[in-house]
């Protein structure tokens, strides 16, 4: 055993400071699946906001097709009043 104080201290302190870098590789094994799978949850589902840009863009574009779609009967309607 050591019995000189400053050399005990500094032995104590050694040694924890050693065992500091294994503490956080430790937290680091051990938290790394759990961070894997949250950020494949993540990317598995849709959150409320990107459900709602999604919801929005496809609306504007069905309001696009539907302009569109009333824009040519609408000019139909024209020329077969045309031809009558």
């Amino acid at each position: 055993m050591i019995d000189h104080p400053t050399l005990r201290t500094t032995a104590i302190l050694a040694g924890a400071l050693s065992l500091a870098g294994c503490v956080s590789t430790a937290k680091t094994v051990v938290t790394a699946p759990f961070k894997a799978v949250g950020q494949g949850v993540d990317w598995a589902t849709t959150s409320q906001e990107e459900a709602d840009r999604n919801r929005g863009r496809e609306m504007r574009k069905q309001e696009e097709r539907d302009r569109k779609e009333r824009k040519r009967a609408e000019k139909e309607a024209r020329r077969h009043q045309r031809d009558d």
